[in-house]
């Protein structure tokens, strides 16, 4: 078995810095890089690039809405899925234009928070990004939670698509992901976590906050890298992974595009 692990990382702002990416670079497989809407700036953006390449880690770009007081975990309604197609186009390009200048190929897009959550059930939005995604390189590996709209509107325009569990954060019935606002909603014990992850590896399914069990191919782990304690429990999956014998590399190998 061969499987990614990606983090989000680069979601400092000027001054400010979130999460340890320097230590989290040496222990994912793919970094999703804020584009400045809920976080990142131009100079956080190119050095996380460049922290990305120097490490073999593969980058990605991960689009928002324009929230930075919210970091982008509040829900936008009323923009028009085309404003929504242009935002990402926005956001994208200029990691792309930073990653030439850093020397650091973009392979993946993952949307952040708010977005990603209200694409994965509006059929409209989730097919705003990925023609977005598609008119910047059809290349470009679309990252999706399975079964949900994203992955419709990923595999509906051919993209590349990798499905995407997370360690750390709670599943619903429906297989979303369980509000913030709720308790259990974001896991932090990495017993807890890796014991989790483990189980969804070995039966292809994930398994919801209720015991219900979803099957699914998975292609990648995400570990929030604005979660306490998210460098331990990422050295902690991957120390699971080589136990069991499980390849953790960058997702465009996993997928072997």
């Amino acid at each position: 078995m061969i499987v990614d692990l990606n983090c989000d990382m680069g979601e400092g702002f000027g001054i400010y810095r979130l999460g340890d990416d320097a230590e989290m670079l040496t222990v994912a497989t793919s970094a999703n890089i804020a584009c400045g809407f809920h976080a990142g700036d131009p100079l956080v953006m190119h050095e996380t690039l460049r922290g990305a390449s120097a490490n073999g880690v593969q980058a990605g770009a991960h689009p928002s809405f324009l929230d930075l007081w919210g970091f982008g975990r509040r829900p936008i309604h009323g923009e028009r899925p085309a404003d929504i197609e242009k935002a990402v186009l926005y956001q994208v390009g200029a990691l792309l234009a930073l990653a030439q200048d850093a020397g650091c190929p973009v392979r993946h897009v993952k949307t952040h928070g708010a977005m990603g959550n209200m694409a994965n059930e509006d059929a409209d939005l989730a097919l705003a990004v990925a023609r977005a995604i598609r008119t910047l390189d059809r290349d470009l590996i679309f990252v999706v939670m399975p079964g949900l709209e994203t992955e419709k509107a990923g595999e509906k325009l051919g993209l590349p698509i990798a499905r995407e569990i997370y360690a750390d954060r709670a599943y619903a019935d429906d297989g979303t992901l369980v509000s913030r606002k709720l308790p259990g909603a974001v896991l932090h014990d990495p017993d807890t976590v890796t014991e989790r992850v483990a189980r969804m590896l070995e039966d292809s399914a994930i398994t919801c906050l209720s015991g219900r069990r979803i099957p699914t191919r998975i292609d990648t782990v995400c570990v929030h890298g604005d979660t306490p304690g998210a460098v331990v429990m990422g050295r902690r999956l991957r120390e699971d992974c080589a136990t069991k014998g499980i390849a953790v590399r960058p997702m465009a190998e996993v997928l072997g595009v």
